[in-house]
């Protein structure tokens, strides 16, 4: 990269620095700025290996500077794009839109109805972070219901009813009502037979590619005129185990020349020879396909709103045949978009990763390298932090970008000021200390609170360096908390200097760890684990407790361990889960 490229890249950087820090009034994050200046200069692109290291020294430089600094640095580099920032700052304090007529109703109720086959997964977040905000909103109602009637192709799986109302407390929302689909058969067969007898549905035992023909050619399929008494007659044979799976189904009669061939005459009961893992519903054969469960449901439950995807359509304009022959009002409908969220190799998928685990890839559902919400919790990241992410993304009908960093910002503004600071060095190089310096730091537990403390970290005769921290011969570092050193004979020799010779810039400001009295730690991260050794306080923090790496990160403390060696031996561990930046 010559001279006249990187002058421009630095500008670029500053100027999308200074944009992410202002905006959300916090430190810039690398990862947060690389997509839009990137996007911006795409001819930076065929530079992409040398980018980073550039934009890095950029952001160090930007952080540095107080709030109002960064905020008139922006107004001279950039003062339509400050603006903007701040004239969203003045615009209505929600990110969603209104409910369309919530005002016609005397409570805004609404529903979450996830598919119990699996722990919930990071997308899954923005349904109950949306409808937990518009519960507050509107002073309304929601509830959590188990569309759990599929036990065969999505089959449940018995933890995850508790996992995903873990998940949902974790979150911050508790629903008014929970319910399990599976429990409300006798519920979806009665309705089935009154629409029956008011001529809307229809008993077939035609194959699916049989059918599938007649539909696609507008042809009406030959049980369509049964009368009403046998189609009774047949589907309390459905109901009573008398079919195998694919030998009869009930069909809601629609228009069989309809435009979207999706609509025709659509199957609303069918056979499934495979027990529900549930016991209190293992005995029942006859099972209500999606689209009839929860339509019915929908209106049973007096749900005024329903947000889905907008690739479910369809399952709208399904449910208005039924909602019509029984006279029912159809509740208000947002269609949004899919989130798309980076930053995870492991596909989205609650199946993907279910079979990931069971292979052993992944160690669970909390793994750090999982995209799931069990994974972001171990992580040491808020809820919060997820639901106003999600929650900005608002209900635009276009798939939408969610960066993993937005979280990551949000999560920084909750804990950074209660977070105590500590070392950490990882994969460290260990290196000699000379020329007497202190018995001990002391650098504060949190730099902006001195009511805290300091940290008492013994100094030994060497301390551990990360490997590119090591300097090179004659030059000197600074050792926070502990004082200038210069790297002579092999050695870091105490030099005495003050902190000026840092604020004069010819000083690089390092974190270490002492070689002798440091604590091993495994850090787990969704990259994989690092190993390094920490000062050592970090053994006596209690599993849970946040704690921010200096120069690495924030991290949860997770278990101390013991961990035998070969010999029987044992070595202690802490083992700690990285959240971010």
């Amino acid at each position: 990269m010559n001279d006249e490229l990187r002058e421009r890249v630095e500008r670029e950087a500053e100027k999308h620095a200074l944009l992410n820090a202002v905006k959300h009034e916090s430190d810039a994050d690398v990862g947060a700025i690389m997509g839009p200046l990137m996007g911006d200069n795409p001819e930076f692109r065929e530079h992409g290996d040398e980018i980073p290291g550039v934009v890095g020294g950029v952001v160090g430089r930007v952080n540095d500077l107080e709030y109002d600094a960064k905020r008139e640095r922006l107004e001279e580099l950039a003062p339509e794009e400050l603006a903007e920032i701040e004239a969203e700052d003045e615009e209505d304090e929600h990110d969603l839109p209104d409910l369309s007529n919530a005002e016609a109703y005397d409570e805004v109720r609404m529903r979450v109805a996830p598919n119990p086959n699996g722990p919930w997964h990071v997308g899954h977040a923005r349904m109950p972070a949306v409808i937990g905000t518009y519960k507050e909103r509107y002073d309304g109602w929601f509830c959590v219901r188990f569309d759990d009637t599929d036990p065969e192709t999505k089959r449940p799986d018995l933890e995850a009813y508790d996992a995903i109302l873990e998940d949902l407390d974790y979150l911050g929302f508790e629903p008014d009502a929970t319910y399990r689909a599976s429990d409300r058969l006798e519920t979806y067969y009665d309705h089935a037979r009154e629409l029956i007898d008011l001529g809307g549905a229809y008993t077939c035992s035609c194959s699916g590619e049989e059918f599938s023909d007649l539909k696609n050619s507008g042809e009406p399929c030959p049980h369509r005129d049964k009368d009403v008494e046998t189609v009774r007659e047949e589907f309390e044979a459905m109901i009573d185990g008398e079919y195998s799976s694919g030998e009869m189904v009930l069909r809601v009669k629609t228009d069989i020349e309809h435009k979207n061939p999706a609509l025709r005459d659509w199957v609303a009961f069918r056979m499934i020879d495979t027990p529900h893992p549930r016991k209190e519903a293992s005995e029942y054969r006859c099972w209500p396909m999606l689209d009839f469960q929860s339509g019915v449901d929908d209106h049973l439950l007096e749900v005024t709103h329903i947000i889905r995807g907008i690739d479910l359509q369809d399952s709208a304009k399904r449910q208005r045949f039924v909602y019509d022959y029984f006279g029912w009002e159809y509740p208000e409908v947002v269609h949004w978009g899919h989130v798309q969220i980076d930053a995870y190799d492991v596909k989205m998928s609650t199946s993907t990763i279910a079979e990931l685990i069971e292979q052993g890839d992944l160690d669970g559902w909390d793994d750090p390298r999982a995209p799931t919400i069990k994974s972001l919790r171990r992580r040491g990241i808020r809820g919060a932090a997820i639901v106003e992410a999600m929650s900005g993304l608002g209900t635009s009908t276009s798939d939408v970008d969610l960066a993993m960093s937005s979280i990551y910002a949000n999560n920084r503004d909750l804990i950074d000021e209660e977070t105590d600071r500590r070392f950490f060095v990882r994969d460290g190089n260990q290196v000699p200390l000379g020329g007497s310096p202190p018995d001990e730091a002391n650098p504060p537990l949190h730099p902006n609170h001195e009511e805290r403390g300091v940290r008492e970290i013994p100094v030994g005769d060497s301390v551990m360096l990360e490997p590119e921290d090591v300097p090179e011969r004659e030059e000197r570092v600074w050792l926070k908390g502990l004082g200038c050193f210069q790297f002579t004979r092999g050695a870091l020799q105490y030099t005495g200097e003050d902190i000026d010779v840092v604020r004069e810039g010819d000083v690089d400001v390092i974190h270490w760890a002492p070689a002798s009295e440091s604590v091993a730690v495994r850090m787990r991260t969704p990259d994989g684990d690092v190993r390094g050794h920490a000062e050592p306080g970090v053994g006596d923090l209690e599993p849970d407790e946040m704690v921010q790496f200096e120069r690495v990160g924030f991290a949860r403390i997770d278990r101390h361990e013991d961990e035998a060696d070969d010999d029987g031996t044992a070595d202690a561990e802490t083992v700690v889960y990285y959240a971010h930046p």
